[in-house]
């Protein structure tokens, strides 16, 4: 159904093209499938110039070599300047703070208010993890592209320990968009900080339920472990549309999130960069349309992605053909693969059929299980058939066995925590996961009654990670001094009362912002105490957290550091301190993982850290409190730089926004796409019903 041109023409509609994980550069060294990643770019940007999109929108992973090759990022700037310069008239504006939004870069505005520049489309791209920041100076090739002024790069975040959103607030016609982001993070941190509610995301103070709310993301939607993924009930409710990058299966088509009310579409990849059945669906990129409050989302199939066709072969449901004791049963199975594989070229052909972008080899996987006593066969001699038939002739077989189910632990109580700390290490979980996983499991005889399990396990975690001995220590004192002042002031006398008060008094600061201050003042007690006692630091907060993400990298768990001689040490054979001569100034500490001296005081465990509590008295010395109160700047004097004439809109907390303004309508909330592959427009905005927020 074709759109009447007065609606492509108007005023008041949005146009933004969305793909997600280009991976330019992917194997371009290889002789069939070098170029498919620059082609497929070249048909995404011809695709937003022919249907005069008012901006691009990429979900990360543009490149897929954080240090793509020289002629990876030639191709891409020059796609970028053949396609996204030009006179045509930008017919949007920015309103809200450009020096907020492109905080990172060396020119804090958009491109296509730079006088030196002439863009006609613009494109805002989030980093994945790919590409994401790394080094000293924190440079990812997004920011080389953005340096030359062809393309916009937002939602990155800089502080490790809270993450504040500020949104990119657009305004075309009487349309308002506020377009929020967020580059990969390590999906372990970037989940502990949604749990302790470390992610703020800002909206304008006025005129809330008039913006339409995109966010795009580049995370784990999937779930890969206890922590390795985000949940989709972690993101904000007034959120209108989610972006959903990083995950490559083409799942476009919007799906509604009941319990959050929002839309998720998950664009997934324009090339195949693993031969597995989530690259096999068809690809697409969406072209997103919104005025006012309504949106409609248009997938555009992509003509040129290779074809990708894999299936999957169980030997033994094949009894009928062959068995592990049929005569020359290798060479039954190797004729059976082969023909399955000449099956699904035949199907490649065809489709192919009047598709003249589309490349003419394509990838084909079959994934053999030989499980119950069957035998593998030569795959180099087999793929040799196919050499001038497939673009992947090296790996058309894969043989792979079934895995037997290991029995779960059944009985919680009786746990094998070794088991559980081996399988924990897989998920990434640490020390404070285990031990609220040992108190979910134990005895209730055996509950903490005085200490919440938060506390205990940060103050596991600070002894462990940082060899704070005196974590524990103060932490349990802390407590008791201040749960002994809470019972004098209830004048709880019996004993049978006493429990029960004690238990009600831990239970009302558990999961709640007291709890963490008194953590952190038990901490900066024990901080204190070392100080006093002229011992070295040994961390700092920054490092510390700068390793943590180190660790949390989604390539894969990394290797725990060894104790022993740190860099630098010299080894047995090396040029040590002679007989008789005088041994080296002490030196402080560094990280609490390196060698620690065998000084009497660096012998404690964690054991005495628990026992010399009950030997201490209280400290008359009063420690110095760092609870601080975090504002947001609400100012309205907020000037935007560069050509804007509006005045930035104030932003507020989503936290306070749920307060004061919980109840946001969502009359008007509503989406409609379009199955049909063809590339005839139609009307976004008739039919579209109204859909209450529960």
């Amino acid at each position: 159904m074709s759109t009447p041109e007065s609606t492509l023409g108007d005023e008041d509609t949005f146009r933004i093209l969305i793909a997600t994980d280009i991976h330019l550069g992917y194997l371009e060294k290889d002789a069939i499938r070098g170029d498919d990643t620059y082609r497929t770019l070249d048909e995404i940007l011809n695709c937003a110039k022919t249907n005069q999109v008012d901006f691009i929108l990429l979900g990360g992973d543009l490149f897929h070599d954080n240090k793509p090759t020289r002629r990876c990022l030639h191709t891409c700037i020059s796609k970028f300047r053949q396609y996204c310069m030009g006179d045509s008239p930008i017919l949007f504006n920015i309103l809200s703070d450009q020096a907020v939004n492109f905080s990172t870069g060396q020119f804090p505005w958009v491109n296509y208010q730079d006088e030196n520049l002439n863009i006609s489309i613009p494109i805002f791209s989030v980093h994945g993890n790919h590409d994401d920041p790394t080094g000293s100076e924190g440079l990812c090739t997004l920011d080389l592209v953005s340096s030359c002024g062809l393309i916009n790069h937002f939602g990155r975040s800089q502080s490790v320990e809270k993450i504040e959103i500020s949104p990119i607030l657009m305004q075309k016609g009487n349309t308002k968009l506020a377009l929020y982001g967020l580059g990969s993070i390590p999906d372990e941190r970037l989940y502990r900080m949604f749990v302790n509610n470390q992610v703020t995301m800002l909206r304008p103070k006025e005129d809330q339920d008039q913006w339409f709310n995109l966010f795009t993301i580049h995370q784990n939607r999937s779930k890969h472990g206890a922590t390795n993924y985000i949940p989709e009930q972690f993101l904000d409710d007034f959120l209108d549309l989610v972006v959903w990058g990083h995950e490559h299966e083409c799942l476009i088509d919007p799906v509604r999130n009941e319990q959050q009310l929002f839309y998720v579409t998950q664009p997934g990849s324009s090339v195949a960069t693993s031969l597995s059945p989530g690259e096999a669906t068809k690809k697409h990129i969406g072209l997103l349309k919104v005025k006012g409050r309504k949106m409609n989302l248009q997938k555009i199939p992509l003509k040129t992605v290779r074809q990708f066709f894999i299936q999957d072969l169980v030997l033994a449901d094949h009894e009928d053909l062959f068995t592990p004791d049929t005569p020359q049963v290798t060479k039954k199975v190797e004729d059976f693969c082969y023909a399955k594989v000449v099956e699904m070229l035949e199907e490649a052909e065809r489709e192919r059929l009047g598709r003249t972008l589309t490349p003419e080899k394509p990838l084909i996987r079959i994934r053999v299980d030989y499980s119950g006593g069957f035998e593998a066969f030569n795959t180099s001699r087999f793929s040799q058939k196919f050499v001038d038939r497939v673009a992947n002739p090296k790996d058309v077989i894969h043989f792979v066995r079934r895995r037997e189910n290991k029995e779960a632990v059944k009985d919680e109580v009786n746990i094998d925590y070794g088991q559980l700390l081996k399988s924990t290490a897989v998920d990434g979980l640490r020390v404070e996961d285990l031990v609220k996983q040992y108190f979910e499991a134990a005895e209730q005889k055996v509950q903490l009654s005085l200490l919440t399990e938060q506390g205990m396990g940060k103050a596991i975690q600070e002894f462990v990670d940082k060899d704070e001995k005196d974590a524990i220590e103060e932490l349990i004192t802390y407590q008791l001094e201040k749960t002994q002042r809470h019972l004098k002031t209830r004048g709880v006398t019996s004993e049978q009362d006493i429990d029960a008060e004690i238990q009600r008094f831990r239970d009302s600061k558990k999961n709640t912002t007291e709890e963490v201050e008194e953590i952190k003042e038990a901490f900066d007690r024990a901080k204190a105490l070392r100080l006093e006692r002229g011992e070295a630091p040994q961390d700092l907060d920054i490092s510390d957290e700068l390793a943590d993400v180190a660790m949390d990298s989604d390539e894969g768990p990394a290797p725990p550091p060894t104790r022993g001689r740190g860099r630098g040490s010299r080894g047995r054979g090396g040029r040590g301190r002679g007989r008789g001569a005088a041994p080296p100034d002490p030196k402080p500490a560094s990280r609490g993982r390196t060698l620690k001296s065998s000084a009497p005081t660096q012998s404690r465990n964690i054991l005495d850290a628990f026992q010399a509590s009950s030997q201490r008295t209280s400290r008359a010395k009063a420690t110095k409190s760092y609870t601080e109160d975090v504002t947001i700047e609400d100012s309205d004097e907020d000037i935007p730089v560069m050509k804007s004439t509006r005045s930035a809109p104030r932003l507020a907390s989503s936290s306070s926004a749920k307060c004061g303004s919980q109840s946001q309508s969502q009359s008007s909330r509503g989406v409609a796409f379009d199955d049909s592959d063809d590339d005839d427009e139609y009307d976004p905005f008739k039919g579209t019903s109204s859909r209450a927020r529960r």
